[in-house]
């Protein structure tokens, strides 16, 4: 019996967060990510915020009961370092420069930024609500699109 395979293509990231608001302001008002703001605020229960990262990817942001309701599990309050999420920059300064935005805007250092082993320099942060970012540059990788 032959089994389709499943074409990978990661869409839409989606974050939950404890307080929108605040997940929105640190996003855009601190590290600078484009978005229209809350859509769905009609009903708090589909209250979102989307910050398109490239052509093919989408960052979300969604009221931890609302992912939890959608999903059919319960809420988990742990979202420490389970996943990092990776943001590739042009360059080692701007590294240190978006490590330092997020730091302004409330982010929580965990690793300061570093050349790596594996070639790249990069450094880890947490947003408000605990998701572990890496900011990562390396000389071979294609340069980010703005």
């Amino acid at each position: 019996m032959l089994v389709a395979r499943m074409k990978p293509k990661i869409k839409v990231l989606t974050l939950a967060v404890s307080d929108l608001e605040r997940s929105l302001a640190f996003y855009r008002d601190g590290l600078g990510f484009p978005t229209d703001g809350i859509v769905g605020e009609e009903s708090t229960d589909d209250a979102v915020v989307l910050f398109p990262m490239s052509e093919t990817l989408i960052l979300a942001l969604s009221p931890v009961a609302s992912l939890a309701r959608d999903a059919r599990i319960t809420p988990t309050s742990s979202r420490l370092g389970a996943v990092a999420i990776g943001h590739a920059v042009g360059s080692n300064e701007e590294v240190d420069a978006t490590m330092n935005r997020a730091t302004s805007a409330g982010g929580v250092v965990t690793d300061p930024a570093k050349t790596r082993s594996w070639g790249g320099y990069s450094g880890f942060f947490h947003d408000p609500d605990g998701h572990l970012w890496q900011v990562a540059y390396h000389p071979e990788w294609d340069e980010p699109a703005d």
